[in-house]
């Protein structure tokens, strides 16, 4: 079977051109389609033989919260035809990277042992901006075994802060 990007990649590129006028607006229902299209349950359904594509189509609009404009719909309706619900979270993940790529701005993933939020988030991508360079969409995941500090993951470079992983660098030092 084909790798799930080499599938994902056309509908992703064949989206952002339909959608050149805003991008960003797709980004938003396309993110919300493949957030409702990842459940396992969903696909127990998608790929039953008694489900019809109407029917597939019906509870996928009817899970997601957002109305759906005619890109939406028409795109939904292709990719559910073409037996390719499952790759939904790949199609956005790789139209998020044509988008950013289009505003110059990279995504960037901090992990932190407690929740940043507010004005310290804010510090935080300013920061990480002028460290990186660019602009950054920052998101945060909790990783309590960090222990303390931060780990930022943008693309492949990785920035790695964390107390884990200084006693990790001390761990190393001691035994060589």
């Amino acid at each position: 079977m084909a790798e799930l990007a080499t599938i994902a990649r056309p509908y992703a590129e064949a989206l952002f051109k339909a959608c050149a006028a805003n991008p960003q607006a797709a980004l938003t229902w396309l993110e919300e389609l493949a957030n409702v299209a990842g459940h396992d349950q969903l696909q127990q359904f998608a790929d039953s033989p008694k489900a019809s594509n109407e029917q597939v189509y019906a509870v996928v609009t009817g899970v997601v919260k957002s109305a759906l404009d005619s890109h939406a719909q028409n795109f939904l309706r292709t990719v559910i035809a073409n037996g390719r619900l499952s790759c939904l979270p790949e199609i956005a993940a790789q139209y998020r990277a044509l988008a950013n790529a289009l505003s110059g701005s990279s995504d960037a993933v901090v992990f932190s042992a407690f929740p940043i939020e507010g004005a310290a988030l804010a510090d935080t991508a300013k920061v990480l901006e002028k460290r990186f360079g660019r602009k950054l969409n920052v998101s945060v995941k909790l990783q309590p075994e960090l222990i303390g500090g931060i780990r930022v993951v943008v693309g492949d470079e990785v920035l790695d802060t964390s107390v884990k992983a200084r006693l990790e660098q001390m761990k190393v030092a001691l035994t060589a």
